[in-house]
């Protein structure tokens, strides 16, 4: 018998790393190596996609803000200011808190964007996701809207997009009509989330005194969440002091309760008597961001009531992210 010849296989050219495409979990890796998509090039690039990002608005404007927006308050938009100039057709590009059906985002058939907020997003980077859908709804067709997907992992993120030096001014809404501009000529899907949404909201004002803080109301009582951006561990350390000492209220009838983590910061909450109003408590406000200004310069250790206090916060704390 004659012998076999041994077999070989032509040579695969090797795309550089930034080339890699994308295939199939369980298809060979395009860069030749003759391993699985996911058990080479695949694993990088899902990690990427995966991996958490602690503070995803840091570095934008108003990071306060945006946590707020994302976590806190129902209706809310804000005008953004990117680097570049807006494509011929783009007139504006506004955030929204939550837009119809809980569209991603939405180009109007006036041709402006709408980007929505609030939505399930599939990576660990919501500011690269939210970047990727902003990309993609500048260049949708007016009157559409942008479905959800995976961002690529090394796609630009809002920080890339966004001008630094834009303000961000959020504008609180007591509904949603800002969804459509002639909400009686709205499709009837369109009408129907809007009751809902609507139905849904709870009344809520930004105080202008002081950044990142929203009373709203609810049928037992109010509150106050304050977006706060200094380190978690010296602002629990200085709403320990106030509280121990009992100058952590807003004011008669008013309570610190505790606390909630959103996206790396976090956000003191404090419940105010049903009939305290926003403007009832842009004083206090105030005067408390004077009196934790001080607190968070004190450096001393801690006293055994301020440790007490400030096991209470900490037990009473909540990860909204």
């Amino acid at each position: 018998m004659a012998k076999k010849r041994p077999q070989t296989r032509a040579k695969q050219q090797q795309p550089k790393d930034g080339e890699i495409p994308v295939v199939g979990a369980r298809e060979p890796c395009p860069c030749g190596s003759g391993r699985r998509y996911k058990a080479c090039h695949g694993r990088a690039a899902a990690h990427a996609v995966t991996e958490l990002v602690h503070r995803p608005f840091e570095g934008l404007a108003g990071e306060g803000d945006w946590v707020a927006l994302r976590e806190l308050v129902p209706a809310a938009t804000v005008e953004l200011k990117l680097r570049e100039s807006l494509p011929e057709g783009v007139p504006s590009v506004t955030l929204a808190t939550v837009l119809p059906m809980a569209w991603p985002a939405l180009r109007r058939d006036d041709g402006s964007v709408l980007l929505g907020l609030q939505n399930d997003t599939a990576s660990g980077d919501i500011s690269r996701d939210l970047a990727d859908t902003l990309q993609r709804a500048l260049t949708a067709q007016p009157g559409t809207p942008v479905e959800g997907r995976r961002a690529p992992a090394e796609g630009p993120r809002l920080q890339d997009l966004l001008d630094p030096e834009g303000a961000f001014e959020p504008v609180v809404h007591s509904g949603f009509e800002f969804w459509v501009p002639d909400a009686e000529n709205a499709t009837p899907e369109v009408t129907a989330s809007l009751e809902r949404a609507n139905a849904a909201a709870i009344p809520t004002v930004k105080l202008s005194g002081v950044d990142a803080a929203y009373w709203c109301e609810t049928p037992d009582k109010n509150h106050l969440r304050w977006v706060m951006p200094h380190e978690e561990e010296q602002l629990l350390d200085a709403l320990a002091r106030l509280h121990a000492a009992g100058r952590s209220g807003l004011g008669e009838g008013t309570r610190l309760v505790g606390s909630f983590r959103a996206h790396g910061l976090t956000v003191p909450v404090w419940d105010l008597p049903t009939g305290v109003t926003a403007d009832d408590v842009e004083k206090p406000a105030a005067e408390f961001a004077e009196r934790l200004a001080s607190a968070l310069a004190t450096d001393e250790p801690l006293t055994a009531d301020e440790r007490r206090a400030r096991g209470g916060l900490t037990n009473r704390q909540v990860t909204l992210s």
